[in-house]
């Protein structure tokens, strides 16, 4: 087994990351390196525990790390999933398709201060506003952390099914129940008038 297999291999999910796969800085070469990922059923109950899913069926990642001047590394890439969600509308099981593109950087710790900077003057100015960074934390990217915060992104925190239609319950009013029902009952239909007698008879 070569370094950079054991460096990649991933780590038992903890409950704030539930899939990691880290990479040192230092073993990516200078062409770059790409890894395709693919969370394993463990990997994937917890995935679903974290971000709240009823279930996550599948889950992989395709990405290119390539470095950049300054230290910085550009990850690209793809994420693929598909989750069991409940349909807000009728409350049965469903399942959802995620295909994320990632387009990320990674730059060291000192890097990140300036570009918060950078970008608090260019909303102030209305003008164009550069891409965040994402710190390298202790020479390692993590892509499977890049994976999970992809597919949270992409969840649609409202599923509903395709012919799911939302049908609101109308009541039909009880004619009893109309404002003005007690005032009718109390209502006295006068009495019609009945035929005198004669007299004498």
């Amino acid at each position: 087994m070569s370094k950079s297999d054991m460096t990649e291999k991933p780590n038992p999910p903890l409950k704030q990351d539930p899939w990691r796969v880290p990479v040192t800085t230092a073993s990516i070469p200078d062409t770059g390196l790409h890894r395709d990922l693919k969370a394993d059923e463990t990997i994937r109950h917890a995935i679903a525990d974290v971000g709240d899913l009823r279930e996550v069926l599948s889950a992989q990642a395709s990405f290119d790390v390539t470095p950049k001047s300054g230290g910085r590394y550009q990850v690209t890439g793809h994420v693929r999933a598909r989750i069991g969600q409940t349909c807000v509308v009728t409350l049965e099981p469903m399942e959802s398709d995620i295909d994320e593109v990632v387009d990320v950087t990674f730059a060291p710790p000192d890097q990140i201060p300036e570009m918060a900077a950078l970008i608090d003057e260019a909303e102030r100015s209305d003008g164009d506003t550069p891409d965040p960074l994402e710190a390298i934390e202790n020479g390692i990217i993590d892509l499977g952390r890049v994976a999970t915060d992809a597919l949270y992104l992409a969840v649609n925190p409202y599923p509903r099914k395709p012919d799911a239609v939302f049908e609101p319950v109308v009541e039909v009013a009880d004619p009893e129940d109309h404002p003005f029902a007690a005032l009718k009952a109390l209502k006295v239909e006068p009495k019609k008038p009945g035929k005198k007698q004669p007299k004498g008879t």
